[in-house]
């Protein structure tokens, strides 16, 4: 069969891609490299991988290259941390959903006119932003109050496309909703404004990479946002793509939406003072609590059942295997003045 993916060479998008060539898949991956400036990854030797380089807000285009393929993965989108939320609300908002109707103007297209079977929309765990029940599973965006973030309410949006798609045009869905992807190729993103954190500018605005870079800089006090006791589930970017690919032929994946995560929480400054332990293993942490941002949300668990019930999927790499690669990987690939 024959995938295409936008944002395959993003964060998320570059670990599907590679999944999708593991499977035996033909992908055909575009991006304008918006957030890093152009990169290359390994796959792109793969002759199973065929790439473009053009803004998906160009409809014609994109319709002619998935008018022949199987599933549509809309995987593109702006995208960042918690900080990114507050740097570019309007931006976030706007211009995904532009990215958004473009996609589906071309998937509906497809739909109707070839053999695209379903489009597959990468949505966010800020749709649960205001939820109160822990674990959060699918459907709680529907009970509780909506995200106050623009982020959060833009993907929910997304997914309000996937339902209007289907009851207008008959265009079948699966939304996925990561929570907390980690991993290697992430880059330093390229912004209007430079964000700090104490004497360190933040590369990414993810918590975890952002903190390796800390803790390589010896930043003494060490800050984080708040208390410290905010949790997250920090989830291996290549078991999120095993599930993103589980759902693409499951029939039971058919209009219908999965938590991609891990279950297990980890306390931020838990966090913080594990990467230290590992950069710093002789030297002594002291943490500096800085005030949070407004949509900082204080607990994050998912609910993972309904993926394990229908789709056989659990996500199972632990974290700190996970935090030595990328501390390598940052190393390797990081421009830090220590």
């Amino acid at each position: 069969m024959k995938i295409c993916i936008t944002g395959s060479h993003g964060f998320i998008g570059g670990y599907v891609v590679e999944e999708l060539l593991t499977q035996n898949f033909e992908v055909i991956g575009i991006d304008n490299f918006s957030k890093y400036g152009q990169i290359c990854k390994s796959f792109e030797s793969n002759d199973k991988f065929k790439f473009y380089n053009f803004d998906i807000k160009n409809t014609h285009k994109l319709y002619e290259l998935i008018s022949d393929c199987d599933h549509f993965i809309a995987g593109a989108a702006m995208i960042g941390g918690i900080s990114y939320f507050h740097e570019y609300a309007y931006d976030l908002l706007a211009e995904n959903e532009r990215i958004l109707a473009s996609s589906f103007d071309a998937a509906i297209k497809a739909f109707k006119n070839n053999k695209l079977k379903k489009i597959t929309v990468i949505s966010s765990s800020m749709v649960y932003e205001n939820s109160k029940l822990f674990p959060t599973p699918e459907g709680s965006e529907l009970k509780s109050p909506p995200p106050f973030s623009t982020y959060g309410f833009q993907k929910l949006s997304s997914e309000y496309f996937c339902k209007g798609a289907l009851q207008q045009y008959g265009l079948p869905y699966t939304i996925i909703r990561p929570f907390n992807c980690v991993g290697t190729g992430e880059y330093q993103a390229n912004k209007k404004h430079e964000i700090y954190s104490g004497n360190v500018k933040l590369a990414l605005s993810h918590v975890v990479p952002d903190f390796i870079v800390k803790a390589i800089m010896k930043q003494q006090p060490f800050h984080i946002l708040g208390d410290g006791s905010q949790t997250r589930c920090f989830t291996f970017g290549g078991d999120i793509a095993k599930g993103i690919v589980k759902t693409l032929e499951n029939k039971k994946a058919i209009n219908n939406d999965f938590n991609i995560s891990i279950g297990e929480e980890t306390k931020i400054e838990d966090l913080a003072k594990m990467i230290w332990n590992k950069v710093n293993p002789d030297l002594p942490i002291e943490i500096k609590h800085e005030k949070q941002f407004d949509y900082d949300v204080q607990k994050r668990v998912p609910d993972v059942r309904k993926a394990k019930e229908l789709l056989d999927f659990t996500a199972t790499t632990k974290l700190e295997p996970v935090v030595d690669n990328l501390i390598d990987w940052i190393k390797n690939n990081y421009q830090i003045n220590q």
